[in-house]
């Protein structure tokens, strides 16, 4: 309250000392500020002497007990400044600690992740490589694909060969049919069986003259298809040989006896004699058991066998 004074008399003292400078205006809103000022001086000396309004709100028990509530608030607000500036240190060092780890991770990283480019361009040099290699794999499928239906082409086609010349040897040797002979075609190839009780007699390699015409008829359409391979294959049955003369046994008997029939197709030179082979099977391959009269029958037999050559498909063959 004596602050409001003093600023009360300093400017009277000015009011004094510029009331010659100042207008009559001026001087009297100066004199009313100061009055008003005076007027409220005076109510708020007269509340703290008891003089004016509720005695109770300004006693100095009252104004003790704001004091003491205004010192516990103050102490409540230091507890609650250095707990929150504890919790602020603890922050600081949290980031701290967390801000070094993440520049630590983060060299780490750009290090991990150096590594992997390095292994992703490699890997992806490899791909590469690999695109490379499997397109280079899908010419050779597709150019192996195009040659295996050439292939495929030319054994259909052989086959149709083999067919048609089965039935031309099949109808050349028709009145021989039921003597002991037989045409097959099986396995790609042309079997043509002949008994031989149709060509030979017992013991011997010299071929009959029924057994000649049936062979002559046979070269008559080899003649037509220089192309086939011919083997002669002789076989017998189980019983030993027990004739006279130069044989040794049943294996050399059944040379003798593809050897005659050789000999009788060499007489056609539409048959190139490079395609004919001789060959004596002994009792080696059986047909049939030779534990009956009729099995032994079976065995004892010349057996041509025609295959077409395989030159053209040997050569593809190669290139898959």
């Amino acid at each position: 309250m004596n602050s409001i004074l003093k600023k009360t008399t300093l400017i009277l003292f000015i009011l004094g000392i510029t009331s010659s400078c100042v207008s009559s205006k001026i001087y009297e809103d100066l004199q009313k500020k100061y009055d008003t000022l005076k007027a409220e001086n005076e109510s708020l000396m007269s509340r703290l002497d008891g003089k004016g309004g509720d005695p109770s709100q300004y006693s100095v028990q009252n104004l003790l007990k704001e004091k003491a509530e205004l010192e516990a608030d103050k102490s409540r607000l230091a507890m609650d400044l250095a707990a929150t500036e504890a919790n602020l240190k603890r922050l600081q060092g949290s980031y701290d600690a967390l801000e070094a780890n993440s520049s630590s991770s983060l060299s780490e990283n750009l290090a991990l992740n150096r590594d992997l480019l390095t292994q992703l361009e490699a890997k992806e040099k490899a791909l590469n490589a690999e695109n490379a290699r499997l397109e280079k794999l899908k010419q050779d499928l597709a150019a192996r694909s195009q040659r295996v239906e050439e292939l495929e082409g030319i054994i259909a086609a052989k086959d149709a060969k083999m067919s048609a010349l089965k039935n031309a040897i099949s109808a050349a040797l028709t009145n021989f049919e039921g003597n002991g002979l037989t045409v097959e075609q099986r396995d790609g190839k042309v079997y043509v069986s002949m008994e031989n009780k149709l060509l030979f007699e017992s013991g011997s390699w010299a071929v009959n003259s029924r057994g000649r015409e049936a062979v002559v008829e046979l070269g008559k359409v080899l003649a037509q298809n220089p192309e086939i391979a011919v083997l002669i294959e002789g076989h017998t049955d189980n019983v030993p040989y027990g004739g006279n003369g130069p044989l040794k046994d049943n294996w050399d008997l059944s040379t003798k006896r593809a050897t005659a029939i050789v000999s009788i197709l060499t007489e056609n030179n539409g048959i190139p004699k490079d395609n004919l082979t001789a060959a004596g099977r002994g009792e080696y391959a059986p047909i049939a058991s030779n534990a009956t009269s009729e099995g032994k029958t079976k065995n004892r037999r010349i057996e041509v066998v025609l295959t077409p050559k395989l030159d053209e498909i040997n050569k593809l063959l190669n290139e898959l």
